[in-house]
């Protein structure tokens, strides 16, 4: 079979795993980090989520600075930002400085959800109606990050050091068509979520495709879609982690921290709430390398991306590594 050109990349939540300590979870990421680059993947992204026990992820630029400098050559990236959390100028500074740091290795993948729930919003200090100016939120992020000074009322006369001339990449990520909308509006590449949000993938791809006008930044449309794998060479043992990982994420979507025996698990995993979490993670790949590769080459198809952002599945450190060097191996043949 002819090797794929197209590109494989990773998010990463940097999990915390029962048991283990955030630390232990950070220095985690480092280690896949540092295994996707020497795979040969892309990139690695970071998402920003709070109040949320199971992930670590909650200062992506923090995050990022530390896995840079644990790594050489490959790209590391938010995915996302969730940007009316912040202001622009911050966002531009902290990016900048990465980029200053680290030239041409850095990515910004931004959001518009607040990655929380709404208690979360209020310690945070976000605005109830800050979701709303997201799409002039981007164009200040833009401006104090482009070349000159800008022309909106906002900027003018600011100027975000570091930041100011890094031009550093943006990304709109979304699971609706608002930001494929956005995105095509924009000009920008578009990566949809359909990791934890498959409902509107087509159409969203084929709205930011058809709608996509050419900007400084890109000529031509760029999609990512996101998609979560289990491979292993043991197909039973693939199929063992992707049961582990569906019982895992029912828990912590319904239980909120609680306690189930696994019967009631058995039970809520059969309820109508169970089974709409487990469509959430319905675009997921399982088995050993070629029926992995096979379903992503479709996957890929269908959601007319052009690049792959893999959510590696494993009760362990050696199972998510597993799946990347199987994928990998896979993908080349």
């Amino acid at each position: 079979m002819t090797p794929s050109p197209m590109p494989l990349s990773v998010i990463d939540f940097a999990s915390v795993r029962p048991g283990q300590s955030v630390g232990d979870a950070l220095q985690d990421s480092v280690a896949l980090a540092q295994k996707a680059e020497e795979l040969g993947y892309e990139r690695v992204w970071y998402s920003e989520h709070h109040n949320m026990g199971s992930i670590a992820s909650s200062a992506p630029a923090v995050l990022m600075a530390h896995i840079a400098s644990q790594t050489e050559r490959i790209r590391l990236g938010s995915g996302g930002v969730m940007l009316p959390n912040h202001s622009p100028i911050v966002i531009a500074e902290q990016f900048g400085t990465l980029a200053e740091l680290h030239p041409g290795r850095i990515d910004l993948g931004l959001g518009r959800a607040p990655g929380t729930d709404p208690q979360t919003i209020r310690a945070l200090r976000r605005e109830p109606s800050a979701a709303e100016h997201f799409p002039d939120d981007v164009r200040e992020l833009q401006a104090f990050l482009g070349d000159s000074p800008s022309d909106l009322a906002r900027t003018r006369g600011i100027t975000a050091t570091p930041g100011r001339g890094t031009r550093v990449p943006l990304y709109i990520l979304g699971s609706s068509l608002f930001g494929a909308q956005l995105a095509a509006k924009f000009g920008l590449p578009y990566a949809f979520a359909s990791h934890f949000a498959p409902d509107a993938l087509e159409q969203a791809s084929a709205v930011y495709r058809d709608r996509f006008e050419p900007s400084e930044q890109l000529a031509e449309p760029y999609m990512i879609a996101a998609v979560n794998v289990v491979a292993d060479d043991d197909t039973g043992r693939a199929a063992r982690e992707l049961q582990h990982y569906r019982r895992q994420r029912v828990k912590l979507m319904a239980g909120r921290g609680r306690h189930f025996s696994d019967e009631e698990l058995d039970m809520i995993m059969e309820s109508a709430g169970g089974r709409q979490i487990l469509h959430m993670i319905s675009c997921t790949a399982v088995g050993d390398g070629p029926a992995v590769r096979d379903y992503l080459q479709d996957f890929a198809s269908r959601a007319g991306a052009d690049e792959l952002m893999i959510a590696p599945v494993g009760s362990t450190r050696e199972r998510v590594h597993g799946t990347l060097d199987v994928l990998r191996r896979a993908w080349s043949q």
